[in-house]
C-alpha cells in the first residue's frame, strides 16, 4: 500500500479516506489509534521500512492537506512511531 492507495480493503481496516485523510472506519484523523496499534504489530521489528510508509503518506497528505501545518502533519503521521527499537 502506498500514501492512501485504498484498493482492496476491507470493512474495519482502518484505511484512509482521501483528500481529508480520516479513517474510513472510525472517521478519526489517519492513522486513527486503532491504525497506529495495527502498524506497529505488522512492522514489529521493522521501524524503517514503517517510517518509509508514513513518510509516503505524509508527502501525500502535505500534497491534500495544503493548509494544515507541517508540523501538525509530520507529529499525526510520523511523530507518534516509538524511537526504540523493538524486540521480536
Amino acid at each position: 500500500m502506498t500514501g492512501g492507495d485504498e484498493s482492496g480493503t476491507r470493512p474495519g481496516e482502518h484505511a484512509p479516506v482521501t483528500p481529508d485523510w480520516t479513517c474510513g472506519s472510525c472517521g478519526e484523523d489517519w492513522p486513527c489509534a486503532t491504525k497506529r496499534t495495527r502498524l506497529l504489530d505488522e512492522y514489529q521489528v521493522d521501524r524503517a521500512s514503517l517510517s518509509v510508509y508514513l513518510g509516503s503518506c505524509l508527502a501525500a497528505a502535505s500534497q491534500d492537506l495544503r493548509t494544515a501545518p507541517v508540523s501538525s502533519l509530520q507529529d499525526r503521521f510520523i511523530g507518534w512511531v516509538p524511537r526504540n527499537p523493538r524486540t521480536a
